[in-house]
């Protein structure tokens, strides 16, 4: 049978270059906010010189994935080239993947600080307000130790525990972002309508991505990963899954082994159209909220 590979250079061809031009992007933006500064030292609003940090961060992993493509559970690999080892991106990921949680707490965050909730003796208000920001995170950080686990043992388990964390992650932070955007449209002056029009447009774009997501978590993704009969209709991936090793070997084998391959039957369909999304939405989304959505003063 001969290999099902014409898709694959226009694929990644198309991939690349939209990664080129966000990166582009993100470096001219980058580069505006610390010119009209003097300099990024000179920076004095540390939300600001943060949320600038972890854009520039997930853009740039974002552009290095996008040429090395990897697929962390069978080792597959764009490339057999050490550069394409599938430990190495995971451990890039992890950056990443911590910048992308930031991004959406820090903005949350800097929502609530901006535009402070009126009924300051609710409660479960001020917990939402207050502290689904910082769950969010911290789903996000626990998922890096799954999916790091994982791609050293060969364990689709863990890669599940992964990916329910990151939908958690959001789903949490879901009812602050429906009150921060009836919040923000709640503003009738057209001087306080300017005064918060960065707040605005950053909340309607945090409201549509936890809606987004939290239904392709639930109805597409988890479901992949816990039913495996689903899993491998949707997936077309031929290939055995790696014979797992322990201890150092693990490491070894994880950091160094790649399984070059450009044959749709060992990536699959439900991988790609993952990899498509996250590495264009995923880092429009970190190029808008690095641009420190805020009121101003």
């Amino acid at each position: 049978m001969t290999p099902d590979i014409a898709w694959a250079w226009p694929w990644w061809s198309a991939m690349v270059t939209v990664n080129i031009i966000n990166l582009i992007v993100c470096l001219t933006i980058f580069r505006r906010i610390t010119r009209s500064a003097g300099s990024f030292s000179n920076i004095t609003d540390q939300y600001q010189k943060s949320m600038l940090v972890m854009g520039l961060i997930f853009t740039m992993v974002g552009a290095y994935r996008a040429v090395f493509v990897s697929r962390y559970l069978y080792q597959f690999a764009w490339f057999d080239v050490l550069a394409n080892s599938s430990l190495l991106i995971r451990f890039l990921a992890i950056f990443a993947e911590l910048s992308f949680a930031g991004l959406f707490a820090y903005a949350m965050l800097r929502f609530s600080k901006d535009m402070p909730s009126k009924n300051q003796t609710n409660l479960a208000l001020n917990f939402i307000e207050s502290k689904s920001p910082y769950l969010l995170f911290v789903c996000i950080f626990t998922a890096q130790f799954f999916a790091t686990t994982a791609t050293i043992n060969k364990n689709n388990t863990l890669f599940a525990i992964e990916e329910t964390l990151w939908t958690v992650g959001f789903l949490l932070i879901l009812p602050l972002a429906f009150i921060q955007l009836g919040r923000a449209l709640s503003v009738k002056c057209e001087a306080e309508k300017q005064r918060i029009k960065m707040l605005l447009t950053s909340s309607k774009v945090i409201f549509a991505w936890c809606i987004g997501y939290c239904s392709y978590g639930i109805f597409f993704h988890l479901p992949m990963d816990f039913f495996s009969d689903a899993a491998n209709s949707t997936m077309a991936v031929t290939s055995a899954v790696p014979v797992t090793q322990a201890g150092l070997a693990a490491v070894w084998d994880a950091f160094f082994i790649v399984n070059e391959s450009k044959e749709f039957g060992d990536w699959g369909f439900g991988f790609l159209f993952w990899h498509s999304s996250y590495f264009s939405i995923c880092v429009w989304l970190a190029i808008f909220l690095m641009r420190a959505p805020r009121a101003e003063k």
